[in-house]
């Protein structure tokens, strides 16, 4: 069929709702919005669905929904199929959330498969938690994350509590393929599932188990106590999903002085107080850093709608504020773990911190200096995650912490993905601690580069939508993978490294040995100097992604030859597009 052709069909089918029907009549006539509709099915990816809200196959909506959780369910009931199986679903603030939820709980209870859905919105580790305390075999949350508000999405978990990995998500994704037709799948009315025992909601106690498990994760209450009365902290949820528990967890552990942006405060799908939510962005703090300004706060956080990232600013010796990166974070965080834990005999002999191969080389400097052993795993937390699993299967390493440059981190093995909540908690308590000091946490962090080095990190995005835009990303993939840069900015590459072909290229010796890591669409180089490059295609957006890494003497240093190989990349990169 031609994207026509199925624009046609979703108008004459008797399957699809009238809403739906006059959402395409609107479009009538507009070839173009037309063909981004239908030209393709939203595709579920290793980490699901995540696409704009709407009327069509490439759009997020219950069909789209619906189609891609009875391929879950055959998956589950083809692997599983003597056992009784249930999923978790969790949910954030944005449109259509409940709805989608709801969606997918009644698919699968079509199927035989109990849902356990949560009665208001909760934070991605929250489902985690929940997958493995109830003894799930699958978890699902809907969300697009940090996306602008036209955007939702959909994240599968599995019985580890982690997101799918390989195998598994590629044979769930063979399953989704398999699903012929929107009309296939299997739906049951609500009151029936409910009867039926198939669907259920998540007691609150859940919600106490998860606070009261955090809270063992404090490594040092006395000087929360002690720094309490004179701690001020800021914090705004982006209208998100953070709200309730980072306030409970911060009240329960001791802080008092806990500051909201009351204008982001409520749950609000369309985000109305900034262009989009996502903490990694220094616009979306203009209402926190105000708030900050006037109280004279310690630090400034913020969460993304499902709780799982955080970025924080925090206050200068002169008293104003400076956004610290996902990496800054990392660090102090990584830092403060292992340092207090080894001071006070709680830091295991065969300890581990994990991290993935575009987040700062400095992470290895740390971990050395206290005798930690570094793991390196491809981007994306589920990595992390089976590295958790692993230690604890073979009780080869004790698990201290984890993160990723894209202000993800995880302190505790209660959840399986990256937790802003457990993070909140952690960095308030690094703060408090580094006041003891008298400094703040931004000098903290000046601290760890006159220590270990200027190391600096940097992103640059293109995106590049439609079908043209896939053509042209796979483009820069592939002129990158068959002729690799021999000389970047003066500088010469010594090393490609070729996820995809699982193949570390040394380009002196032309020796090549293994990557260790899973298959995955990632190009990186490593460059004589000890600078570095990484490109690979978004998961979840029509984007191209390149990471850089250098490292100086000074802060001068290390910017200036940031900006110098960016420079020589992006280059390279515009003469790949011409």
């Amino acid at each position: 069929m031609t994207y026509m052709d199925l624009y046609e069909s979703w108008l004459e089918s008797d399957y699809f709702d009238e809403v739906t029907k006059e959402e395409l009549r609107q479009i009538k006539g507009d070839d173009k919005e037309i063909q981004d509709r239908f030209y393709r099915e939203l595709e579920f990816g290793t980490g699901g669905l995540r696409g704009v809200l709407g009327a069509g196959t490439n759009r997020m909506n219950i069909y789209t929904v619906r189609k891609a959780t009875q391929g879950l369910a055959n998956y589950i009931n083809m692997k599983k199929a003597n056992e009784e199986n249930s999923v978790a679903i969790a949910y954030d603030s944005r449109r259509m959330s409940p709805e989608f939820a709801d969606e997918a709980a009644l698919v699968l209870a079509a199927n035989g498969i109990k849902g356990y859905v949560f009665e208001s919105l909760r934070p991605v580790a929250y489902l985690s938690y929940a997958v493995r305390e109830l003894g799930c075999t699958a978890g699902i949350v809907v969300t697009a994350s940090h996306n602008p508000p036209e955007y939702n999405g959909y994240k599968a978990y599995w019985s580890d509590g982690a997101q799918v990995a390989e195998p598994i998500d590629g044979e769930i994704i063979e399953q989704v393929n398999l699903v012929e037709g929107y009309e296939a799948v299997k739906i049951m009315d609500k009151d029936m599932a409910m009867a039926k025992g198939l669907y259920e909601i998540i007691d609150k106690a859940l919600d106490d188990r998860y606070i009261e498990t955090l809270k063992k994760l404090i490594i040092d209450p006395k000087v929360i106590k002690e720094e309490a009365d004179d701690f001020t902290l800021v914090y705004t949820p982006l209208h998100g999903s953070g709200n309730i528990p980072v306030r409970r967890i911060l009240k329960e552990i001791g802080f008092e002085k806990v500051l909201i942006v009351k204008e982001q405060e409520e749950p609000d799908g369309s985000f109305p107080t900034v262009d989009y939510p996502n903490p990694e962005d220094p616009k979306a703090f203009e209402l926190a850093l105000n708030l900050a300004r006037e109280n004279k706060a310690d630090v400034v956080m913020a969460t993304d709608p499902d709780a799982d990232r955080l970025g924080v600013f925090a206050k200068t010796k002169e008293g104003d504020y400076k956004a610290l990166n996902g990496n800054n974070i990392g660090m102090i965080l990584m830092s403060y773990i292992l340092g207090r834990k080894a001071e006070l005999g709680l830091l295991p002999e065969n300890s581990a911190v994990v991290t993935t191969i575009v987040s700062t080389y400095m992470a290895r400097a740390i971990a050395d200096n206290y005798g930690v052993t570094l793991f390196e795993t491809l981007t994306g937390f589920k990595y992390i995650g089976e590295k958790i699993k692993e230690f604890e299967a073979d009780g080869s390493y004790d698990y201290q912490f984890g993160f990723e440059e894209s202000y993800g981190y995880l302190v505790g093995t209660h959840s399986r993905d990256k937790d802003a909540i457990v993070a909140v908690m952690c960095v308030a308590e690094a703060a408090a601690y580094y006041k003891s000091k008298g400094k703040t946490l931004y000098e903290a962090l000046i601290d760890l580069y006159e220590k270990y080095g200027y190391y600096k990190e940097t992103l640059q995005a293109i995106t590049l939508k439609g079908i043209e835009g896939i053509e042209k990303i796979q483009n820069i993939l592939t002129s990158l993978r068959e002729n690799p840069p021999k000389v970047l900015g003066g500088i010469k590459v010594v090393r490609a490294r070729d996820y995809n072909e699982d193949t570390i290229k040394d380009l002196v010796t032309d020796e090549v040995t293994a990557t260790g890591l899973p298959s995955s669409n990632v190009l990186y180089y490593d460059l004589e100097d000890g600078s570095w490059f990484c490109v690979r295609p978004s998961g979840t957006e029509p984007k191209v992604k390149f990471y850089f890494g250098v490292k100086g003497n000074t802060q001068a240093e290390a910017d200036a030859l940031a900006l110098k190989l960016e420079k020589a990349v992006m280059g390279l990169v515009d003469e790949i597009l011409k």
